[in-house]
């Protein structure tokens, strides 16, 4: 089941990022957060964009959510957006469920464009970005140094809403949860 996610799920998200950090080069981070500061992390994004979890049998699979892309006020309508996968359920399509329900969300929301900034080279995020229709518009050459080596990073764009009149303002997640409830999608 993919749902809204809430900071009881800080435990669960922390154990899948905390891998992330502290083993690969995708994450720039170089300390994982605890599980405190996961709490505060999935408040702050949820109490604006959505945060979405998978949860199978108890356990979070994986999860993704989008947050500002950038602080000014006229791109508001514009969002990053971050998917990580538990390593025990990354052959089970959940990567490809939990972005068909954050890009459905997020266009209900009326955000325009969703862009995803990869540490390269990722092989399996540039597919699974690219088979949604993402188009890279940017590459940061070693622009991190994480790990004793330099890493570039790529950028990726996908038009959520071919639109060009002016929009209304994004609708707040936890106004949209109010009226679909915590269950985004149910497999």
């Amino acid at each position: 089941m993919i749902r809204a996610a809430t900071k009881d799920d800080a435990k669960g998200i922390a154990e899948i990022y905390s891998k992330i950090v502290e083993q690969t080069k995708i994450s720039f981070e170089t300390k994982a957060p605890t599980i405190s500061e996961m709490e505060q992390r999935v408040e702050s994004i949820s109490s604006k964009f959505p945060y979405l979890v998978e949860e199978i049998d108890g356990n979070i699979a994986g999860y993704s959510y989008a947050n500002t892309h950038r602080e000014r006020s006229a791109y508001r309508w514009s969002c990053d957006v971050t998917i990580y996968i538990s390593e025990d359920f990354r052959a089970n399509k959940i990567g490809s469920k939990l972005y068909s329900s954050l890009f459905k969300v997020l266009t209900e929301l009326g955000y325009h464009n969703a862009y995803a900034g990869i540490t390269l080279p990722n092989d399996a995020s540039v597919g699974i970005h690219e088979r949604f229709e993402f188009k890279k518009i940017a590459h940061y050459n070693s622009v991190g140094f994480k790990m004793g080596a330099w890493h570039d990073v790529g950028w990726w764009e996908l038009c959520l809403k071919d639109d060009h009149k002016a929009p209304s303002e994004p609708i707040l997640f936890p106004d949209y949860i109010k009226n679909q409830g915590l269950n985004i999608y149910d497999n």
